[in-house]
């Protein structure tokens, strides 16, 4: 699937974004207006300051209600206001150790949100939903083994227990609700849940995610970065591969395909799940300079493994990562280097953008960090 047809399946589409005040939320937001989609938003103001939601003026060239998904009545106006025919709900408390501070808001934001949203849909009879909770849904014994869709669900800690918790509400509704309408002879709303592994790109300025901890000390103060857990193995990948992948399979439950309405993981591969110090040691070189200081361990448990099996999302949707982890890491320093030098970084997202989309429709193989084929 090019983003042609991409295009052709969203272009004109009234389609709800909840948390597109985020990092992930924006960049999807713009995506989605560069194929012709009318999207509107449905979340808290944005959560740092500066956030890309600001710098891409999406407050300005999209509507949105602003509310917290965790009140039923702000989510019911977003539905009432936006009229969707699919929902993408990234909406969350998406920090591990924010989730030890408040575990009873990680758990109303992530479950009660997710249902909210699910019950909305309900009533609306929205055609279609992408629902995205995380890789860390699994329970992981972190024997190195790749976690596929149908294994056992956990968390050890609020935030990866929580979205293991909304996965089972998005699996509850599908089968209790969702398929109930189908057998009446009402076209129930079709969802898939979308898991997706560690994700870099410009624009993030959460606390505690190791890439924009980086570009705030290194390129924005010149200070060394401190890193509390080096030897910890990710899936890293850039932001717009997954949201491709949440995107591909959103047009075909709008094009009413059941076989999509089931959970995808979406994840590099295995050559780009490496350690914090490795992800460190190409954004030191990409950026040119840059010190590592390896902080004290806060206490607060977090996997030291997780690798995610994609060959489902392979196979059913034809999708897969595009770009190798340097070519991810370079286009996500510069990002930054160019923001905290005074660049135009609205310009600079909706030119990566469109490369991106260049690259799937044109270039077979992955691309590098040199531009080319790998």
């Amino acid at each position: 699937m090019t983003f042609d047809i991409l295009r052709d399946a969203f272009s004109g589409r009234r389609i709800l974004v909840t948390g597109h005040t985020g990092f992930k939320g924006a960049w999807l937001c713009e995506m989605l207006l560069a194929l012709g989609a009318r999207p509107h938003g449905l979340a808290l103001p944005p959560p740092t300051d500066p956030a890309l939601h600001d710098v891409l003026d999406l407050g300005r060239r999209m509507t949105a209600t602003i509310g917290d998904i965790r009140d039923p009545a702000v989510v019911a106006e977003a539905f009432e206001t936006a009229r969707p025919e699919v929902v993408f709900h990234l909406a969350a408390q998406p920090i591990v150790r924010a989730s030890y501070d408040d575990p009873a808001g990680t758990y109303a934001a992530n479950v009660m949100g997710t249902l909210y949203v699910m019950e909305a849909m309900r009533r609306h009879g929205t055609p279609a939903g992408v629902m995205i909770t995380t890789d860390k849904v699994y329970r992981n014994p972190e024997t190195g083994a790749a976690f596929r869709e149908g294994d056992e669900l956990g968390g050890k800690d609020p935030y990866s227990a929580s979205k293991a918790c909304a996965e089972l509400v998005i699996r509850s509704h599908r089968e209790a609700f969702f398929a109930q309408m189908d057998a009446a002879g009402s076209a129930g709303p079709l969802v898939a849940s979308v898991r997706a592994g560690n994700i870099i790109g410009g624009g993030d300025w959460a606390a505690d995610r190791i890439v924009p901890d980086f570009a705030r000390a290194v390129l924005g103060r010149g200070e060394a970065i401190r890193v509390r857990s080096p030897h910890a193995v990710r899936p890293w990948q850039q932001v717009m591969e997954p949201l491709t992948g949440y995107m591909m399979a959103g047009a075909r439950l709008l094009a009413g395909d059941r076989e999509v309405a089931d959970a995808f993981n979406f994840g590099p591969d295995d050559a780009d799940a490496v350690p914090v110090a490795d992800l460190l040691e190409r954004c030191r070189r990409r950026a040119g300079r840059g010190e590592i200081d390896i902080a004290p361990s806060s206490g607060k448990p977090e996997a030291g493994l997780l690798r995610l099996d994609s060959a489902r999302a392979r196979s059913v949707l034809g999708w897969a990562p595009r770009f190798d982890l340097d070519a991810a890491v370079a286009g996500t320093i510069d990002w930054y280097a160019a923001f905290y030098d005074g660049g135009d970084a609205a310009t600079i997202t909706r030119d990566q953008i469109a490369a991106y989309m260049a690259a799937w429709t044109a270039v077979p193989e992955r691309v590098t960090a040199a531009g080319g084929q790998g």
